[in-house]
């Protein structure tokens, strides 16, 4: 389907109360919301603006430009850096030539405006010394295209017609900057400049200006793309893709294998997508030479590796997976190699030399990183790097970035340092976690907990519009790459089957099984219906039953280990008067446990329970029929349930959701690395309950 044309949103009512920083970060934002002008956490913009000086109460030139990291379609007015720019003038004396560019970043926090504490990003003086009050840098894919064919230059002369100029490839850094400034006021009618094999720069005297210009640049770049790219694309296609739902279930069976191979160092996390551009990519005949080629923007390859990993796969998936090993290894030989062939003296160490983009043919792509994020922007990078290869080899060559050149980039130092200063990884980062009765309040506690502690959650429960608002909920903590929801009956072999394929479909496959759906019924023995059994056998120990068989499968396949938690009850411990059919079920969850414990031990895979007792507050259990019963049972006022049992306690405390969700955290994670077949009470203290 063909794209709607880029179109200006600039609102010059909206526009017109704005302060020159406002007015940066307005068209920032406008850039930064359509994918086609740049990419997540590309590109950068700048504006030259007259300020006070705090010290000396004197108007001064302040340069206001996008800090180091951020995206523009996010950045608020604090993701600016801000500088003096006769600081960065006087830098230029300091310049010892294109060998010792790299120490010019060390001088750029001297020249930093008001004690701003946003960093300023290394592509600073390509911003400073364009003598341009508006300056935007972007990635957008037609331009790119452009920029990284062969005839790269005289394309730019014939598309634009001396409107825009062009510098051959550079890193970028601080002679780069000197080198658009040169050009920039050599040929001072220009509107804006291309580098070869990376962006764009685009400027104006005002905001909206230079915001428009870029626009215009990109639209023409795109109409004429498209009036002349050649027929077929990728050299016509060489297989049809498989139908979707075939498409899914290829990718399901396929991303727990990869992740399990890929895994063994850091937890990975991955990413399907099978867009109508990768699926024209991975099924056309120019797959395997133009990804080979690897990619051209210095932003692509930073996220996707230099080159992807083609899976030969031609419908015999038994066949793919014998190979699967070899194809891996001798990937991993061939980066280890490239290393070896391009690094200096002073290199950082080799990094993970495990893929980041696969590509199936007839199936799609899928993408795997430390988090579920990362996966997916990256996965979105290498669709940019499609679009830029279909643009460039449709109307000339493709030219990918030379290699040494990509390994200065990727190993930078600069780049390293950045690397360095990021967190360190959350206890449960990489992790995936299937959470059932996941709209329960024990449920949503746990997730939240989970969620916290880095881990990625699939929450399932019966109830669409409770699950619904539940994911809203927690989509909102976490964010909503790392939560995802599948309405399910646990008890339907099928249903289960379909959650697990969903783990493995949004994340790649599933380290963390928390088994918390459940219901409550109460009565006495001889008013105890069959129905009212059974539902408790369905729920609790057949629903259980069927999720743990599902994940403990997929846990195998990994390799990866992997930790199971039943919320069970202090009922399958102690015996309830007037409870049988609930008490019963609860017993079988423990046991069930405690064989899965034997089983799964020898993989890796520890089971545990949690038993709770009284939480009341948050839950749907206690909300309904179970606590009116339990009222009578215990011959007291259904509003007096909470403190009867806080007093029957022996510590005489409240157990909320939070404190079994901190159990089962506890026992999920590596805390508990040394404990399978346990049972942990959180119940306040129930002498009845000790375990012995």
């Amino acid at each position: 389907m063909k794209e709607s044309p880029i179109t200006s949103l600039w609102d010059d009512g909206a526009a017109a109360s704005m302060s020159e920083p406002e007015l940066l970060l307005y068209r920032s934002n406008l850039l930064g919301s359509d994918l086609r002008i740049t990419n997540f956490g590309g590109g950068n913009t700048s504006a030259k603006v007259m300020m006070e000086d705090p010290l000396s109460g004197e108007q001064v030139e302040v340069l206001w430009v996008k800090g180091s990291g951020g995206d523009l379609g996010s950045i608020k007015i604090d993701g600016f850096s801000t500088l003096y720019m006769d600081k960065l003038q006087a830098l230029k004396g300091r310049y010892r030539g294109l060998e010792h560019e790299d120490e010019m970043v060390a001088y750029l926090p001297h020249c930093t405006f008001n004690l701003n504490p946003r960093a300023a990003s290394i592509d600073t003086p390509l911003h400073a010394y364009i003598a341009r009050k508006h300056v935007d840098h972007m990635h957008p894919d037609s331009v790119i295209a452009i920029a990284a064919c062969a005839s790269s230059q005289a394309l730019t002369a014939t598309i634009f017609g001396g409107e825009l100029g062009w510098l051959p490839w550079q890193r970028p850094g601080y002679d780069l900057g000197l080198k658009l400034e040169a050009l920039s006021q050599s040929q001072p009618d220009l509107k804006g400049i291309i580098l070869e094999g990376h962006g764009l720069f685009t400027w104006g005297d005002t905001a909206k200006s230079c915001y428009e210009t870029t626009l215009a640049v990109i639209q023409r770049a795109e109409e004429w793309l498209a009036a002349n790219i050649q027929q077929p694309v990728f050299g016509g296609q060489a297989r049809a893709p498989l139908p979707a739902d075939e498409r899914a279930a290829m990718a399901a069976k396929l991303m727990p294998l990869l992740r399990g191979k890929i895994s063994r160092d850091e937890y990975k996390l991955g990413y399907f997508n099978d867009s109508d551009a990768v699926l024209e990519f991975v099924c056309s005949r120019d797959l395997q030479p133009l990804a080979a080629l690897g990619t051209s923007c210095p932003d692509h390859f930073l996220r996707t590796k230099i080159r992807p990993f083609v899976i030969d796969y031609d419908q015999d998936f038994d066949k793919l997976v014998a190979g699967l090993d070899e194809a891996l290894a001798q990937y991993r030989a061939d980066y280890v190699a490239y290393y070896e062939r391009c690094k200096h003296d002073n290199s950082p160490a080799v990094r993970d030399a495990n893929p980041i983009i696969y590509l199936i043919p007839g199936v799609g792509m899928l993408s795997f990183a430390k988090d579920k994020a990362t996966a997916r922007i990256a996965g979105e990078f290498y669709v940019n790097a499609i679009n830029v290869m279909r643009g460039a080899n449709g109307v000339d060559k493709y030219v990918g970035l030379p290699e040494q050149e990509a390994f200065d980039i990727e190993y930078w130092l600069l780049e390293e340092a950045k690397l360095q200063r990021m967190p360190k990884p959350k206890s449960l980062a990489g992790r995936i976690a299937l959470v059932t009765g996941g709209a329960g309040g024990i449920g949503q506690a746990v997730a939240k907990q989970l969620l916290q502690e880095g881990a990625c959650v699939l929450l399932t429960d019966i109830d669409s519009e409770a699950l619904a608002e539940a994911h809203k909920n927690l989509a909102k903590v976490a964010g909503k790459d790392n939560v995802t929801s599948v309405v399910a009956n646990i008890t339907g072999e099928d249903a289960v089957d379909d959650i697990l394929k969903a783990s493995s479909l949004n994340f790649g496959g599933i380290d963390l099984l928390i088994s918390n759906a459940g219901i409550a019924s109460s009565a006495p023995l001889e008013d105890t219906t069959l129905e009212v059994w059974n539902r408790n056998q369905e729920i609790l120990v057949k629903g259980y039953f069927l999720a743990s068989r599902a994940a403990f499968r997929i846990m195998k396949q990994q390799k990866l280990g992997g930790s199971m938690v039943f919320v069970a009850s202090k009922n399958g411990l102690v015996a309830s008067a007037g409870a049988s059919a609930y008490c019963t079920a609860k017993a079988a969850e423990i046991h069930l446990a405690r064989c899965i414990a034997l089983e799964g031990a020898p993989h890796g895979i520890r089971v545990n329970v949690v038993n709770p007792d009284a939480v009341i507050r948050g839950s749907r259990i206690w909300d309904g029929k179970w606590k009116q019963e339990r009222a009578q049972s215990n011959k007291i006022e259904a509003d007096d349930v909470e403190e009867f049992y806080r007093q029957r306690s022996m510590l005489k405390l409240s157990v909320l959701p939070e404190d079994i969700a901190e159990a089962v955290y506890f026992l999920a994670s590596d805390k508990a690395a040394k404990s399978t077949g346990n049972i942990l009470n959180v119940d306040a203290g129930n002498a009845g309950a000790f375990t012995r």
